[in-house]
């Protein structure tokens, strides 16, 4: 699974890096060190135009003919062995995929003594990668004339590659720059990549238990420490 994960970008890096159409902002981003689900986080996806834009949605994925907007807790990821299938995901998968912007994520290693040791999670030569993740829009019938909706993503999760599996059963699927292009191609290309990442690209720390509580955000999140 993936249940928290960082992103450090400037607002520069973004736009370079997912060749965003829109202009500059102003000021930059702060750097997030422990994003967890419900909570607001960008997406790259294409707009009617066909452009790359950022946008930024709640994490938790809402189906468009969801009754009401609550579900979304338990919708933060979708297994790449059904997402094609499962009615609240499919249509999401054909029409609606996008890049959840990151750069490393955490997972917890359970230890015989029944307690969990946390890892940071990341590319061992770190180049940049990106989450493959589907969105959707819901807005209540009842709506007022105006209202935007919500919007809403999930981060799909894969088999563990090796040095994944060593901490936990699923993993992000994870997509390199150059497979950018076909995630947000057809369904096709996006099945192709439906894939764990390579493990001999990546590498883990242990990291200290302050990471589990939300309420913890700063970078010490990240530092290495001595395994549990």
């Amino acid at each position: 699974m993936c249940g928290r994960f960082t992103d450090r970008y400037t607002w520069r890096e973004l736009k370079e890096l997912y060749d965003i159409t829109t202009p500059y902002l102003s000021s930059n981003f702060p750097p997030r060190f422990n994003i967890a689900p419900t909570q607001m986080s960008f997406v790259v996806r294409l707009n009617r135009e066909g452009a790359r834009e950022l946008a930024e949605m709640k994490w938790g994925l809402v189906p468009s003919w969801s009754k009401d907007s609550k579900g979304g807790f338990s919708t933060f990821n979708a297994k790449s062995e059904t997402v094609a299938e499962k009615p609240t995901f499919r249509t999401a998968f054909r029409q609606r995929p996008c890049l959840v912007v990151a750069d490393g994520f955490y997972e917890w290693k359970k230890l015989a003594d029944g307690a969990k040791q946390p890892y940071f999670i990341t590319r061992a030569d770190a180049k940049p990668f990106a989450f493959g993740g589907l969105w959707e829009w819901w807005r209540a019938k009842d709506a007022p004339e105006g209202d935007k909706g919500l919007e809403t993503f999930t981060i799909i999760t894969t088999p563990p590659n090796a040095l994944c599996a060593a901490v936990h059963d699923r993993m992000p699927l994870m997509l390199a720059k150059e497979d950018f292009a076909k995630w947000l191609g057809t369904v096709e290309e996006r099945t192709a990549l439906l894939r764990p990442f390579p493990a001999e690209e990546m590498t883990m720390w242990p990291v200290g238990k302050a990471v589990g509580n939300v309420k913890n955000t700063g970078a010490e999140l990240m530092e290495r420490v001595e395994a549990g």
